[in-house]
């Protein structure tokens, strides 16, 4: 019986091994695909001056100071690329007093010739109806001449057609150190809150930087007399200087004298210069406000050789432009769409100053 007991024991334990044995061990599955993992970056145009008001080169990470919301954020990145600038010109309206298509252009042409020339340059001109004037080139020449030759003018003012389309020609390619440049008075054949509202949120959707070359107070200053009914005086017709010359004094003065201003009383006209008055007010401020919430620079000339001349200034912000990037701490995706988010960044380097502040309206 032990023997036999033994040899159970045995073959049990043996069998156990030989079970063992024939059991392969399991191959590690390794998964050589890449990890992804999401980054989120927000992307800004910021203009950066010495004390003298000329660009600053050379600005580190280390030098900005972000603030989203009240929140520190440091940068990732900051890179000098050239800009790539669609210039807006408004060429309609059936009430204008000043604008006229000879001064948009002398005025988009002194803006380009100012531009750096690495910087890629596109025309959207808009009147009866928007449309692209000219692609995308480093070509001032093409740009200059498709000015001479293209450009035309229409008895409306489709201001918020042009706006959606430009957001979406600045947007529809990956373009970085994106600036549009209003030449405008801001106001529309067709007036629209809503849809003004809706056009300045997909603006502020991406980091494109509005700057403005406004009509406005050349406008309204030909425009509030006449809400008022009142007509200012215009000279009289002048005689050849060669007949005044032989008049008596007082003859030559009263013939170079201006009319006195008269009252209009037509109702119906002061109504629609009012209307005018109105529009010209409310596009002020919007092209005001798009510049603010933009970080974008808003000229209002007086003049029109002052038109011309500021150019210069906007020519000057966009050359002196750095993309700087950083990773929100709160991350897009936990807003909610259309939540707003203000962002700020200022310089702790001495003698380096910068501009930069918008707002940022989430899209999902």
């Amino acid at each position: 019986m032990l023997y036999r007991f033994l040899f159970i024991v045995l073959t049990t334990f043996l069998s156990a091994v030989f079970l063992f044995a024939q059991t392969p061990t399991p191959t590690p599955v390794v998964d050589d695909s890449p990890l992804n993992v999401d980054t989120e970056e927000i992307k800004l145009n910021v203009s950066a001056f010495n004390q003298y008001g000329d660009f600053f080169p050379e600005v580190k990470k280390q030098d900005l100071v972000i603030l989203e919301d009240g929140r520190l954020h440091q940068a990732n990145s900051v890179r000098r690329i050239p800009a790539s600038v669609l210039i807006v010109l408004d060429t309609g309206g059936e009430l204008r007093q000043v604008k006229n298509i000879t001064q948009t252009r002398e005025t988009a042409k002194a803006l380009i010739k100012k531009l750096d020339a690495g910087n890629s340059i596109a025309v959207l001109e808009y009147h009866d109806k928007a449309r692209i004037l000219t692609e995308w080139t480093t070509n001032r020449s093409q740009v200059l001449n498709d000015l001479d030759k293209k450009l035309f003018f229409g008895k409306r003012s489709v201001f918020s057609n042009a706006l959606e389309l430009a957001t979406v020609f600045l947007s529809r390619s990956e373009l970085e150190n994106r600036h549009l440049v209003l030449i405008s008075d801001g106001t529309d054949s067709v007036w629209s809150d809503e849809r003004r509202s809706a056009a300045l949120n997909k603006l502020l959707a991406t980091n494109i930087n509005v700057h403005v070359i406004s009509y406005t107070q050349l406008e309204l200053e030909q425009i509030k007399p006449k809400a008022k009914g009142i007509q200012k005086g215009s000279p009289r017709k002048a005689l050849p200087s060669e007949v005044v010359a032989t008049l008596p004094q007082s003859i030559q003065d009263m013939n170079n004298a201006p009319r006195i201003a008269s009252v209009n009383t037509d109702r119906k006209f002061i109504k629609t210069m009012k209307q005018r008055k109105t529009a010209l007010e409310n596009g002020e401020k919007y092209l005001l406000k798009l510049t603010e919430d933009t970080s974008g620079l808003f000229l209002l000339p007086e003049t029109k050789e002052e038109m011309v001349e500021k150019v210069n200034m906007i020519a000057k912000v966009i050359d002196s432009n750095y993309v700087v990037t950083y990773t929100p701490r709160r991350p897009l995706n936990e807003s909610e769409a259309g939540e707003v988010r203000t962002i700020e960044i200022s310089s702790k380097r001495k003698g380096l100053q910068v501009l930069a502040r918008r707002k940022l309206v989430i899209e999902k």
